[in-house]
């Protein structure tokens, strides 16, 4: 079944099931992503404190790991949900926001990576690079970094070391699990200027994972990224200032039909 078909599926049952996913993310975009979530149609639920962590991700379909704005306890509450997570079988995707730019940061990420079995490292290349070699640097949430094949090579090898699937976003988005690989292209540039919308895509694989099955997540996870770009581009077609570009693309996770994700998603395989 091409995979555009698989994306088209994927959606519909996020729609008709509305899965519940729990959010440990920063504070910052709290808002943006439970808009997100709801309108594209999954359940969105943000709970921090190490007294509830655990008893919301099991109701949960998926947790969504986010260290924008860290600290001690919320890395502490991360690493219980995790644990809860990796016991009742629950895809757990983790955004390595900033990584690389300070040694809290990537030392927090390195972490939770050793105590939580992660589905999916979902990132921007010196974000998710970073976690491989000390030498990566991340500028706030943007990336320093291209795709290059040395750096799909060392995605690669993270996927493979940590047995996940690791998710770049870039002009270009990589998803591997280390053996196989996809490139995903879509999107505008406007994205990147408006605040959260990375986080969101984060939260759109929690919500395309939650609905698919473990043989499943690498497609699951090409299909939420080449979804959440093709929305960005409809958007922009409405909109091409941030504000109202934002409204747009909120209106488009809502509207947009099985006929437009078969049609417009663009997703190779790749050696």
């Amino acid at each position: 079944m091409p995979i555009s078909y698989t994306a088209a599926g994927l959606l519909e049952k996020i729609r008709k099931t509305a899965p519940l996913i729990h959010n440990i993310t920063n504070l910052v975009v709290m808002n943006a992503t439970a808009n997100i979530l709801l309108a594209m149609g999954a359940s969105p639920v943000m709970a921090h404190s190490d007294r509830e962590v655990v008893e919301m991700t099991s109701l949960s379909g998926a947790l969504v790991l986010n260290i924008g704005t860290l600290s001690d306890p919320w890395v502490r509450a991360m690493c219980m949900a995790g644990k809860a997570a990796n016991t009742l079988g629950l895809p757990v995707i983790l955004d390595p926001v900033g990584a690389g730019a300070t040694s809290y940061r990537t030392d927090s990420v390195r972490q939770i990576l050793d105590e939580v079995s992660i589905s999916v490292i979902r990132g921007n290349a010196s974000e998710v690079l970073s976690l491989s070699d000390t030498r990566v640097r991340t500028k706030g949430v943007d990336s320093s970094l291209a795709l290059s094949d040395a750096a799909i090579d060392t995605a690669r090898k993270i996927a493979r070391r940590h047995h996940c699937i690791v998710a770049i976003s870039g002009e270009k988005d990589l998803i591997t699990d280390g053996d196989r690989n996809y490139r995903v292209s879509g999107g505008v540039s406007l994205m990147t200027r408006v605040t959260g919308l990375g986080c969101g895509l984060s939260a759109t694989v929690g919500a395309f994972c939650a609905v698919a099955s473990d043989d499943d997540r690498l497609s699951a996870v090409a299909s939420a990224m080449g979804f959440y770009g093709l929305c960005g581009e409809v958007a922009y077609r409405v909109s091409n200032r941030p504000g109202s570009f934002f409204v747009a693309f909120i209106d488009t996770l809502y509207t947009i039909d099985t006929a437009e994700i078969i049609q417009g998603l663009r997703i190779e395989a790749f050696l």
